[in-house]
C-alpha cells in the first residue's frame, strides 16, 4: 500500500527537471538547454529546449562517458568550449551532438545526498565559452531541483516507513493517516520557507495531493470555499494539535498573525471552533 501511495503522490521528476529548464531559458541567453535523470548510474537524456533534431533524444549515457557521464560520475560541473576538439571527454556522442550543431557545452549535476540524480546542460552553436551568467542560472536551477527531489524522497521514505509500521501493527491505516497528516503539515511549512516562487507552488501542489490521498473518495462539494495558502498552512498545524504559539514558531509567524489566519479560515468554513474548522476542511478535501 505504501509504495502505491508513494507512486500516486510523487509526480515525475522529469517534469520538475523540464520546469527548471524552462525557468532557466527565461533568463539565460543561451539557445539550447537539455537534461535528464540519472538512474542506476546511467544518464538518460529526456528533456530538450531549443534543439533542432532528435539525435540526442533518449540517449543513455554510462558513467564517465561524454561530458554528461563525466559530470554525473565526478559530481561537479564541467564545460568544453569546443566539443569537437575537446581532449577532456570521450567522443562517443559526436554524431548526435555535432549533428545538432552544438559546439560549446556546460553540464551541471543535480546532487541529492551526494549522488547525481540528474544533469542539466546549456549549449551554444559557436565555439565560445558559456558565459558566467548562464552558468550561474544553471547552477541555481540545479540547486532548486536538488531541494525538490530531496523533499520528494523524504516524503516517499516516510510514507513507506509508515506503511511498514501499519502492516506490522495492524492499525487498519490509522498510523499511515496520521503520518500523512504530519508530513503534509511539514511540507507546507517547508514550502513557506522557500523563497523561490515556482518551487514553493510545486511543493504546495504535492501537499494538496497528500490531502486528496486521505480524503474520502467523494469529498463534499466545497461550495465555493477557497482557503489561502497561509490559512491552509495554519489549519494543517492546528490539525496536529499545535497551539497558536507552536504554529507561530513552526511557520515563523507572530501569534497574532496565526490567530488572524485561523479566524479567517473559520469564517470561510462557517466553523465556530478550531476543531470544527479542521473537520470541515477535511470533509472538503482541503486537509488530509
Amino acid at each position: 500500500m505504501s509504495s502505491l501511495r508513494a507512486s500516486l503522490l510523487r509526480p515525475r521528476d522529469g517534469d520538475a527537471l523540464r520546469a527548471e529548464l524552462r525557468a532557466a531559458a527565461a533568463v539565460a541567453n543561451v539557445p539550447v538547454l537539455f537534461g535528464g535523470e540519472v538512474q542506476e548510474g546511467h544518464l538518460h537524456l529526456s528533456e530538450f529546449l531549443g534543439t533542432r533534431t532528435n539525435g540526442l533524444k533518449g540517449l543513455l549515457i554510462p558513467p564517465s562517458s561524454g561530458l554528461g557521464g563525466r559530470v554525473a560520475h565526478q559530481r561537479q560541473p564541467a564545460s568544453v568550449p569546443d566539443y569537437s576538439t575537446s581532449m577532456t571527454i570521450t567522443h562517443h556522442y559526436d554524431a548526435p551532438v555535432l549533428g545538432e550543431g552544438i559546439r560549446s557545452v556546460l553540464a551541471v549535476p543535480v546532487l541529492v545526498g551526494g549522488d547525481s540524480r540528474a544533469v542539466l546542460y546549456a549549449a551554444v552553436r559557436e565555439a565560445t565559452p558559456i558565459g558566467d551568467r548562464t552558468a550561474d542560472v544553471l547552477v541555481q536551477s540545479a540547486r532548486r531541483l536538488s531541494l525538490e527531489i530531496a523533499i520528494r524522497d523524504e516524503v516517499d521514505r516516510r510514507l513507506q516507513m509508515l506503511g511498514v509500521l501499519d502492516a506490522n501493527r495492524g492499525t487498519g491505516g490509522a498510523a499511515v493517516t496520521e503520518g500523512i497528516r504530519d508530513v503534509h503539515a511539514e511540507l507546507r511549512g517547508i514550502a513557506q520557507s522557500v523563497s523561490d516562487g515556482p518551487l514553493q507552488n510545486r511543493l504546495r501542489a504535492v501537499s494538496d495531493k497528500l490531502a486528496r490521498l486521505v480524503a474520502d473518495d467523494s469529498p463534499l462539494d466545497d461550495g465555493g470555499v477557497s482557503l489561502s495558502p497561509r490559512e491552509l498552512d495554519v489549519l494543517a498545524h492546528i490539525a496536529l494539535g499545535c497551539t497558536n504559539n507552536e504554529v507561530a514558531h513552526r511557520l515563523s509567524l507572530g501569534p497574532e498573525t496565526v490567530k488572524s489566519y485561523l479566524r479567517s479560515a473559520m469564517g470561510k468554513l462557517d466553523a465556530h471552533s478550531r476543531h470544527e474548522a479542521v473537520v470541515a476542511a477535511r470533509r472538503l478535501g482541503l486537509l488530509p
